[in-house]
Protein backbone atom coordinates (compact mmCIF):
# COMPACT_ATOMS: atom_id res chain seq x y z
CA UNK A 1 0.00 0.00 0.00
CA UNK A 2 2.84 2.44 0.64
CA UNK A 3 5.12 1.74 -2.23
CA UNK A 4 1.38 2.55 -4.59
CA UNK A 5 0.75 5.93 -2.61
CA UNK A 6 4.59 6.70 -3.54
CA UNK A 7 4.09 6.07 -6.85
CA UNK A 8 1.45 7.95 -7.13
CA UNK A 9 2.74 10.98 -5.61
CA UNK A 10 5.84 11.13 -8.18
CA UNK A 11 3.21 11.15 -11.21
CA UNK A 12 0.29 12.69 -9.52
CA UNK A 13 -0.17 16.89 -10.66
CA UNK A 14 -2.31 19.45 -10.93
CA UNK A 15 -3.79 21.03 -14.40
CA UNK A 16 -1.93 24.87 -15.01
CA UNK A 17 -4.83 27.27 -15.02
CA UNK A 18 -4.60 30.50 -16.54
CA UNK A 19 -5.11 33.88 -14.67
CA UNK A 20 -4.84 37.63 -15.13
CA UNK A 21 -5.56 40.68 -13.77
CA UNK A 22 -9.05 41.17 -12.16
CA UNK A 23 -12.02 43.96 -13.10
CA UNK A 24 -11.83 47.46 -11.84
CA UNK A 25 -12.34 48.03 -8.21
CA UNK A 26 -14.12 51.44 -6.62
CA UNK A 27 -12.32 54.42 -7.17
CA UNK A 28 -8.56 54.21 -6.65
CA UNK A 29 -8.69 50.56 -6.86
CA UNK A 30 -9.33 50.62 -10.37
CA UNK A 31 -7.25 49.52 -13.01
CA UNK A 32 -7.63 48.65 -16.92
CA UNK A 33 -7.77 46.09 -19.31
CA UNK A 34 -4.54 46.64 -20.39
CA UNK A 35 -2.53 45.60 -17.11
CA UNK A 36 -2.84 42.28 -17.48
CA UNK A 37 -3.05 39.78 -20.54
CA UNK A 38 -6.00 37.92 -21.67
CA UNK A 39 -6.72 34.40 -22.76
CA UNK A 40 -9.44 32.49 -23.83
CA UNK A 41 -10.58 29.54 -21.29
CA UNK A 42 -12.03 26.32 -23.00
CA UNK A 43 -15.97 28.15 -22.10
CA UNK A 44 -14.73 31.09 -24.17
CA UNK A 45 -14.67 33.80 -21.25
CA UNK A 46 -11.69 35.77 -20.73
CA UNK A 47 -8.90 34.76 -18.19
CA UNK A 48 -6.58 37.00 -17.00
CA UNK A 49 -2.73 37.00 -16.89
CA UNK A 50 -0.60 39.08 -14.69
CA UNK A 51 3.21 38.79 -14.11
CA UNK A 52 3.31 38.90 -9.91
CA UNK A 53 -0.37 38.94 -8.64
CA UNK A 54 -0.29 41.08 -5.57
CA UNK A 55 -2.76 42.57 -2.94
CA UNK A 56 -3.40 45.73 -0.91
CA UNK A 57 -5.61 45.66 1.73
CA UNK A 58 -6.67 49.63 3.28
CA UNK A 59 -6.99 48.92 7.19
CA UNK A 60 -8.05 52.31 7.54
CA UNK A 61 -11.89 51.24 6.08
CA UNK A 62 -12.11 48.38 8.63
CA UNK A 63 -13.87 49.41 11.67
CA UNK A 64 -14.94 46.63 13.15
CA UNK A 65 -15.73 42.70 13.25
CA UNK A 66 -18.88 43.35 10.91
CA UNK A 67 -16.18 44.75 8.31
CA UNK A 68 -15.01 41.63 8.20
CA UNK A 69 -17.15 38.81 8.58
CA UNK A 70 -18.88 39.30 5.10
CA UNK A 71 -15.07 38.60 3.56
CA UNK A 72 -14.02 35.88 5.18
CA UNK A 73 -17.89 34.13 4.79
CA UNK A 74 -17.37 35.04 1.02
CA UNK A 75 -14.07 32.95 0.98
CA UNK A 76 -15.27 30.20 3.10
CA UNK A 77 -18.32 29.50 1.39
CA UNK A 78 -17.26 29.25 -2.20
CA UNK A 79 -13.52 27.40 -1.08
CA UNK A 80 -16.06 24.59 0.81
CA UNK A 81 -14.53 25.17 4.54
CA UNK A 82 -15.78 23.18 6.91
CA UNK A 83 -17.39 25.22 10.00
CA UNK A 84 -17.09 23.25 13.58
CA UNK A 85 -19.28 25.06 15.16
CA UNK A 86 -21.25 21.63 16.31
CA UNK A 87 -18.41 20.42 17.94
CA UNK A 88 -17.22 20.88 21.41
CA UNK A 89 -15.44 24.58 21.81
CA UNK A 90 -12.24 22.87 22.98
CA UNK A 91 -11.88 20.72 19.55
CA UNK A 92 -13.28 23.57 17.27
CA UNK A 93 -10.35 25.83 18.44
CA UNK A 94 -7.73 22.94 17.42
CA UNK A 95 -9.37 21.62 14.38
CA UNK A 96 -10.35 25.45 13.05
CA UNK A 97 -9.78 25.72 8.95
CA UNK A 98 -9.54 28.89 8.00
CA UNK A 99 -8.26 30.74 4.63
CA UNK A 100 -8.92 34.45 5.61
CA UNK A 101 -9.35 35.70 9.44
CA UNK A 102 -9.24 38.86 11.75
CA UNK A 103 -6.10 39.31 14.32
CA UNK A 104 -5.46 42.51 15.79
CA UNK A 105 -1.89 44.40 14.97
CA UNK A 106 0.22 43.15 17.68
CA UNK A 107 -0.57 39.80 16.28
CA UNK A 108 -0.11 40.54 12.91
CA UNK A 109 2.50 42.61 13.06
CA UNK A 110 5.03 41.88 15.79
CA UNK A 111 7.96 43.09 15.01
CA UNK A 112 5.96 46.77 14.13
CA UNK A 113 4.48 46.86 17.48
CA UNK A 114 5.29 49.62 20.17
CA UNK A 115 3.81 51.33 23.25
CA UNK A 116 2.56 54.39 21.51
CA UNK A 117 0.83 53.32 18.23
CA UNK A 118 -2.32 55.55 17.72
CA UNK A 119 -5.59 53.66 19.28
CA UNK A 120 -7.09 53.27 15.71
CA UNK A 121 -4.00 51.18 14.70
CA UNK A 122 -4.16 49.22 18.00
CA UNK A 123 -8.10 48.30 17.82
CA UNK A 124 -8.24 47.99 14.16
CA UNK A 125 -9.38 44.08 12.64
CA UNK A 126 -6.71 43.16 10.33
CA UNK A 127 -7.59 40.64 7.69
CA UNK A 128 -4.58 38.03 7.53
CA UNK A 129 -4.15 35.36 4.90
CA UNK A 130 -1.28 33.47 2.62
CA UNK A 131 0.99 35.90 1.22
CA UNK A 132 1.59 34.01 -1.21
CA UNK A 133 5.55 35.12 -0.70
CA UNK A 134 8.31 35.57 -3.20
CA UNK A 135 10.50 32.77 -1.34
CA UNK A 136 8.22 30.78 0.17
CA UNK A 137 9.13 28.55 2.94
CA UNK A 138 6.28 26.58 3.09
CA UNK A 139 7.20 25.81 -0.63
CA UNK A 140 10.91 24.46 0.26
CA UNK A 141 9.77 22.79 3.08
CA UNK A 142 7.53 20.48 1.51
CA UNK A 143 9.07 16.68 0.55
CA UNK A 144 6.21 15.51 -1.91
CA UNK A 145 5.48 19.25 -4.02
CA UNK A 146 2.01 19.27 -2.74
CA UNK A 147 2.79 22.86 -2.28
CA UNK A 148 4.30 24.81 -5.72
CA UNK A 149 5.02 28.26 -6.49
CA UNK A 150 3.34 29.31 -10.11
CA UNK A 151 5.11 31.76 -12.51
CA UNK A 152 2.71 34.50 -11.57
CA UNK A 153 3.72 33.94 -7.46
CA UNK A 154 0.64 32.36 -6.93
CA UNK A 155 1.65 29.62 -4.39
CA UNK A 156 -1.02 26.58 -4.79
CA UNK A 157 -2.14 23.06 -3.34
CA UNK A 158 -2.08 20.10 -4.67
CA UNK A 159 -4.34 18.32 -2.13
CA UNK A 160 -3.75 14.85 -3.80
CA UNK A 161 -0.10 15.14 -3.23
CA UNK A 162 -0.40 16.08 0.47
CA UNK A 163 0.77 13.13 2.45
CA UNK A 164 -0.41 15.54 5.73
CA UNK A 165 3.84 15.99 7.30
CA UNK A 166 2.90 19.71 8.13
CA UNK A 167 6.27 20.64 7.71
CA UNK A 168 4.73 23.47 5.16
CA UNK A 169 2.99 24.50 8.45
CA UNK A 170 5.61 24.41 10.65
CA UNK A 171 7.49 26.38 7.89
CA UNK A 172 5.05 29.05 7.40
CA UNK A 173 6.27 32.52 9.73
CA UNK A 174 2.52 33.53 9.22
CA UNK A 175 0.04 30.53 10.55
CA UNK A 176 -1.49 30.79 7.17
CA UNK A 177 -2.39 26.86 6.55
CA UNK A 178 -4.94 24.76 8.06
CA UNK A 179 -4.73 21.03 8.90
CA UNK A 180 -7.75 18.30 8.34
CA UNK A 181 -7.55 16.53 11.56
CA UNK A 182 -10.70 15.44 11.18
CA UNK A 183 -13.04 14.64 8.03
CA UNK A 184 -14.20 18.53 7.18
CA UNK A 185 -16.96 17.32 4.53
CA UNK A 186 -19.78 16.68 7.05
CA UNK A 187 -19.13 20.19 8.21
CA UNK A 188 -19.75 21.97 4.96
CA UNK A 189 -23.24 23.78 5.05
CA UNK A 190 -23.12 24.30 1.52
CA UNK A 191 -20.56 22.14 -1.03
CA UNK A 192 -20.02 24.51 -3.99
CA UNK A 193 -19.37 22.16 -6.55
CA UNK A 194 -17.27 24.26 -8.43
CA UNK A 195 -14.57 23.61 -5.63
CA UNK A 196 -12.72 20.40 -5.07
CA UNK A 197 -13.78 19.53 -0.96
CA UNK A 198 -10.77 18.33 0.56
CA UNK A 199 -10.44 15.08 3.16
CA UNK A 200 -8.62 13.84 6.66
CA UNK A 201 -4.91 14.54 6.75
CA UNK A 202 -4.74 17.12 3.93
CA UNK A 203 -3.33 20.65 4.90
CA UNK A 204 -5.10 23.86 2.79
CA UNK A 205 -5.07 27.48 2.69
CA UNK A 206 -5.79 30.29 0.77
CA UNK A 207 -4.92 30.47 -3.15
CA UNK A 208 -5.89 33.94 -4.33
CA UNK A 209 -8.62 32.56 -5.93
CA UNK A 210 -6.71 30.99 -9.30
CA UNK A 211 -9.76 28.93 -9.86
CA UNK A 212 -11.64 32.63 -10.31
CA UNK A 213 -8.87 34.34 -11.58
CA UNK A 214 -8.80 31.64 -14.41
CA UNK A 215 -12.63 32.85 -15.54
CA UNK A 216 -11.85 36.31 -15.41
CA UNK A 217 -13.30 36.94 -12.20
CA UNK A 218 -12.00 39.01 -8.98
CA UNK A 219 -10.66 36.88 -5.98
CA UNK A 220 -13.96 36.31 -3.55
CA UNK A 221 -12.65 38.29 -0.40
CA UNK A 222 -11.94 41.34 -3.07
CA UNK A 223 -15.76 41.24 -4.56
CA UNK A 224 -17.03 41.18 -0.88
CA UNK A 225 -14.79 44.19 0.07
CA UNK A 226 -16.67 46.17 -1.78
CA UNK A 227 -13.82 48.41 -2.49
CA UNK A 228 -11.03 47.86 0.74
CA UNK A 229 -9.29 45.29 -0.65
CA UNK A 230 -7.31 45.70 -4.05
CA UNK A 231 -6.16 42.76 -6.27
CA UNK A 232 -3.59 43.05 -9.33
CA UNK A 233 -0.36 42.92 -10.47
CA UNK A 234 2.67 44.30 -8.74
CA UNK A 235 4.95 44.37 -11.69
CA UNK A 236 2.48 46.73 -13.81
CA UNK A 237 3.27 50.11 -12.91
CA UNK A 238 -0.28 51.42 -14.08
CA UNK A 239 -2.40 48.67 -12.12
CA UNK A 240 -4.16 49.96 -9.83
CA UNK A 241 -2.38 48.14 -7.03
CA UNK A 242 1.04 49.78 -7.98
CA UNK A 243 -1.16 53.46 -7.93
CA UNK A 244 -2.19 52.76 -4.60
CA UNK A 245 0.85 51.57 -3.04
CA UNK A 246 2.79 54.78 -4.74
CA UNK A 247 0.25 57.05 -2.91
CA UNK A 248 0.03 55.07 0.41
CA UNK A 249 2.37 54.08 3.32
CA UNK A 250 2.25 50.53 3.37
CA UNK A 251 3.42 47.40 5.64
CA UNK A 252 3.77 44.01 5.19
CA UNK A 253 4.47 41.00 7.72
CA UNK A 254 7.41 39.80 8.98
CA UNK A 255 9.53 41.35 5.77
CA UNK A 256 12.51 40.67 8.09
CA UNK A 257 12.64 36.81 7.56
CA UNK A 258 13.84 37.41 3.74
CA UNK A 259 10.01 35.91 2.55
CA UNK A 260 8.94 38.92 0.25
CA UNK A 261 4.91 38.57 1.03
CA UNK A 262 2.65 39.88 -1.76
CA UNK A 263 0.28 41.42 0.88
CA UNK A 264 0.63 45.03 1.02
CA UNK A 265 -1.45 46.72 4.31
CA UNK A 266 -2.27 50.53 4.32
CA UNK A 267 -2.27 51.66 8.17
Amino acid sequence: MENSRRSFLKIAGISAMSVGFTAPVLDAFASSDAHGGEAKTKHGKKAKKAEHWGMVIDTRRFHSEKDIEPIVEACHEIHNVPDFNDVPEKIRKRHEIKWIWEEEYKHAFPGLENDYLSDRVKHAPFLVLCNHCEEPSCVKACPTKATFKREDGIVLMDFHRCIGCRFCMAACPYGSRSFNFRDPRPHINHVDKGFPTRMKGVVEKCNFCAERLAQGKMPACVEASKGKIAFGDLEDPNSGVRKLLKINYTIRRKTGLGTGPSVYYIV
